[in-house]
């Protein structure tokens, strides 16, 4: 596996999350209407452990 970013993404938007626009560098900022926070996602996520803490911060329980 390269990285859990397409995995990240696709989880995201599953639960009402939404793009909002290109951050600095390669990440892209979200919105999640559960936390109702913006969430900054690398768009290459390595490790398992930041890809369930993205998960956290938009408020949702489901684990990579």
């Amino acid at each position: 596996m390269r990285g859990y970013g397409k995995i990240v993404r696709k989880i995201l938007d599953e639960n009402g999350c939404y793009f909002v626009r290109r951050g600095k560098g390669d990440h892209d900022i979200w919105h999640s209407p559960i936390s109702n926070k913006k969430i900054s996602v690398d768009t290459k996520i390595l490790s398992r452990r930041w890809a369930n803490e993205v998960l956290k911060q938009a408020g949702i329980k489901e684990k990579v």
